[in-house]
């Protein structure tokens, strides 16, 4: 048995060490938020945070994360930042398909977390491991920019 913080809460799995963090977040534990894309850390739909920052869960061990806190897109909703930037991907109609969101959001999640007013460069940075297949690249952008600026005017 391995315990894994998810989401806030300790989930006891009976699986191995070496099962992708992806499939004990899925298959074992419930949360089907996370997406599986490609399957060796390259497309970025299975982005998950681990302490806070950005991981691929399909390519983390689970006994790689035993006493970390882990949280998916399913409980982005009770993090503040994660409202605002989910807000914003709302208003600005970031997804077509929206099969890549999720892990899209995680990301700009972390990123305005450690910069809150993010260069396009760092934006670029943050998101560069994070493919959209539909192309929604510079709707992307606006919504980590209004994000940005949501931030900015509820500290004033």
């Amino acid at each position: 048995m391995i315990t894994l913080k998810l989401n806030g809460q300790d989930h006891q799995l009976d699986v191995t060490e070496d099962m992708p963090l992806l499939w004990a977040i899925r298959d074992v534990a419930g949360y089907n938020g996370t997406k599986f894309g490609c399957g060796m850390g390259l497309c970025g739909a299975c982005t998950i945070h681990i302490e806070g920052a950005p991981a691929r869960s399909c390519i983390t061990p689970i006994g790689s994360v035993v006493g970390q806190n882990v949280t998916t897109i399913d409980n982005l909703h009770v993090d503040p930042v994660g409202q605002v930037v989910q807000q914003a991907w709302l208003d600005t109609a970031v997804a077509q398909c929206g099969f890549c969101q999720g892990g899209q959001i995680m990301s700009a999640t972390a990123l305005l977390k450690t910069h809150p007013n993010p260069s396009d460069e760092q934006i670029e940075e943050a998101m560069v491991g994070n493919i959209c297949r539909c192309g929604t690249y510079n709707r992307i952008k606006t919504a980590i920019r209004q994000a940005s600026t949501h931030l900015k005017e509820a500290k004033a």
